[in-house]
């Protein structure tokens, strides 16, 4: 799998674009539609699936035109419906799979920064949306953000991550696991 890093938006949201095979999956497109249509279709994939980690407009800004103009399918996690100006067409809960190409995702529901929040999990990488960074985590000062619930996660993520795995957030750079 090739995992491409987008920086878009003025809140600079760390977009990627999972290539594998012809297959491609877009997560949190937050703006700047032309220029991630434009790296799947320079490298020859069709876009399968729209991922949200949560549903804050820094990471869904373009998730309805992409859809349109690739007809790819928007997921996100079913905690996130009353938030959402738009409806999805599947959402996602702890344990959902995700195909794309030969590669799975495995959904894991990490609420704090938002009650829908979720990370992606594949074969020595996950992606963290908001909840978790380099330097820190995401806030829980928002609608359906709460403290006790990140910690949970936070807690619950040391446990699943493995020395050693690349971390991609939402924002800033990507990092490696030290356990």
């Amino acid at each position: 799998m090739k995992i491409r890093q987008l920086i878009v938006g003025p809140f600079l949201t760390n977009c990627y674009v999972l290539i594998d095979g012809i297959e491609a999956a877009v997560i949190d497109p937050g703006g700047e539609t032309k220029r991630i249509i434009d790296e799947a279709d320079k490298n020859g994939a069709i876009i399968k699936y729209i991922i949200l980690t949560h549903f804050h407009l820094d990471h869904t800004l373009s998730a309805l035109e992409i859809k349109e103009k690739k007809v790819a399918k928007i997921l996100i996690h079913e905690a996130e419906k009353k938030f959402l100006k738009f409806t999805p067409d599947e959402f996602l809960a702890e344990k959902s799979e995700i195909k794309i190409g030969k590669t799975y995702l495995e959904v894991i529901h990490t609420p704090g920064h938002t009650k829908g929040s979720i990370c992606l999990i594949g074969d020595g990488f996950i992606f963290t949306g908001d909840t978790l960074f380099q330097d820190g985590y995401g806030r829980t000062d928002l609608p359906g953000g709460s403290p006790a619930d990140l910690e949970k996660s936070l807690q619950k993520l040391k446990l699943i991550m493995k020395t050693g795995m690349k971390i991609y957030p939402g924002h800033g750079d990507a990092f490696t696991y030290q356990g």
